[in-house]
């Protein structure tokens, strides 16, 4: 008995734990080709952007020159955030000091949710596929037995074929979740760093803006 023919005779549980496994591989692996090239590119951009800022003669030259670097989008919504508009409205309620703070803590926000996006795929694929793998494999292991108990008598070698290839189930799980736990880990220590460059900028132009007109 092949591994095809015990998937095939398996039945749609089966046939749903290996389509379930093929769909989180193939999801996660674009995932990880996508978020490490953005990622990579985002920790040179930042840094770039940032130091193209701070050594501009002002915030509207900053602004443009930063755009020239900021290819993900993540520092120029900080910039953007530091014009409060909103005449008459609670927004501007508060000292100059608290309006920019509110205004760069939801830019921040927003420019973190992109850098997060796929973590969460990641870490259900790596912590939940071993599990849909097993479920092949335990499955897989008694509708084997059960067919081999119609059969009559059994001996060793028709019980060892078909349990085995039933185990395979297991290993596949393990192969789909590897790479989307070690991505997700990997990807989150470079999100640390890009993260803390983005909240000292935020603070440091708080800073320098919170007492100009």
């Amino acid at each position: 008995m092949s591994l095809l023919t015990l998937i095939t005779q398996g039945g749609l549980i089966s046939q749903g734990v290996v389509v379930l496994l093929l769909a989180m591989s193939v999801a996660s692996w674009v995932v990880i080709f996508w978020k490490g090239w953005l990622l990579r590119r985002a920790l040179g951009d930042v840094a770039r952007s940032t130091a193209a800022f701070w050594q501009s003669p002002s915030v509207e030259s900053a602004r443009e020159k930063v755009a020239a670097f900021d290819r993900e989008a993540l520092v120029l919504p900080l910039i953007a955030a530091t014009r409060i508009t909103g005449e008459g409205t609670l927004a501007l309620a508060g000292d100059r000091a608290q309006q920019l703070t509110r205004m760069l803590r939801d830019a921040l926000h927003a420019v973190l949710q992109k850098l997060q996006f796929g973590q969460v795929l990641l870490a259900t694929v790596g912590s939940t596929a071993p599990f849909v793998g097993l479920l092949g494999t335990v499955w897989g292991i008694y509708h084997a037995l059960t067919g081999m108990a119609t059969s009559g008598q059994v001996t060793i070698d028709q019980v060892s074929g078909p349990v085995g290839e039933a185990l395979i189930m297991t290993a596949a799980g393990l192969v789909v979740a590897i790479p989307a736990v070690l991505a997700y880990n990997v990807f989150g220590r470079t999100i640390g760093r890009i993260e803390a460059d983005l909240e000292g900028f935020a603070r440091d132009l708080r800073e320098l803006l919170a007492h100009q007109g």
